[in-house]
């Protein structure tokens, strides 16, 4: 999964094209994320997802995948819930992994609150213990990556995230401004020459949805799009009254956002945009091969 020569010269990504993945995270969160993932999946632009093994929703949106594999997927690795009273926990018993819950067994609220209770040889059994629940239900995932980018919260875990990926062969989602911004890492510390990035990735963020310009900013994204290799991360589900609960007193990424993420990545005008652009989709199986 490597090459020598640097991180952005792989074999097969190296030239003048614009390439695209718009990647719908947490696909297994509840029913209401699931039927908007695979709304987007069957009918918009959406062209890759990424599956939480530890949710209620899990058993659903897997039975779907495995029962339509062309659909790219991957896991997305969890070690944090932000929901209010929304919970869930590690696919291990509590006790097998104490310093990654809180005293109801359920994952804590923040990365911050991660980091300063979590045993590196504990997340190492837990991320693994999930892969191999999603490999055990029949899923074939196209790639690994981090929910909240947790993985990303100290070198010792980012390290055991790479391992993860080495050890079932499965490309890591890797990238220098989720260190920066959403963890807190230093990617020149993190990140080496041979490890393979999607250069730039692209998320909305609290001041624009706030300002009723969430669709705006994902128009403007496509149309400014330069050649290269680009990720929309995109959380699609509806603004119906689970999603309303689930998200309550929590906006950012709560259901209203959501559900603009669902409309605008299954409608006609995105892909109208999409093809006058003249953007290449791509996914994590079409990488694995080229890399």
């Amino acid at each position: 999964m490597t090459d020598p020569t640097g991180p952005f010269s792989f074999s097969g990504l190296n030239d003048d094209k614009v390439r695209l993945m718009i990647h719908a995270d947490d696909a297994g969160l509840c029913h209401s994320e699931n039927k908007a993932t695979i709304h987007c999946l069957e009918n918009g632009s959406v062209n890759s997802c990424s599956v939480m093994v530890n949710c209620p929703g899990f058993d659903e949106m897997a039975a779907y995948l495995r029962l339509n594999p062309e659909f790219d997927h991957g896991i997305h690795l969890t070690l944090t819930c932000e929901w209010l009273d929304y919970k869930f926990g590690p696919v291990l018993p509590s006790d097998e992994v104490p310093s990654l819950v809180d005293e109801n067994g359920n994952f804590f609220m923040d990365r911050k609150t991660l980091l300063q209770n979590a045993n590196p040889a504990e997340v190492r059994k837990e991320i693994r213990a999930q892969i191999e629940k999603g490999l055990d239900f029949g899923l074939k995932p196209s790639h690994i990556d981090s929910h909240m980018y947790s993985m990303g919260i100290s070198l010792e875990i980012f390290d055991i995230y790479r391992e993860a990926g080495e050890e079932f062969n499965l490309p890591v989602l890797l990238n220098g401004r989720l260190l920066a911004e959403i963890s807190g890492l230093d990617p020149g510390r993190a990140l080496g020459p041979a490890d393979f990035q999607i250069p730039t990735i692209h998320l909305g963020h609290f001041d624009v949805f706030r300002e009723g310009k969430l669709a705006d900013f994902y128009r403007e994204t496509i149309e400014n799009l330069t050649p290269g290799l680009h990720m929309i991360l995109v959380h699609p589900a509806y603004d119906d009254p689970e999603m309303k609960e689930i998200t309550r007193d929590h906006p950012n990424f709560g259901s209203a956002w959501r559900q603009i993420d669902t409309e605008f990545f299954s409608s006609p005008q995105c892909k109208d945009l999409l093809r006058k652009k003249g953007v290449q989709m791509i996914n994590w199986k079409q990488i694995r091969k080229l890399i």
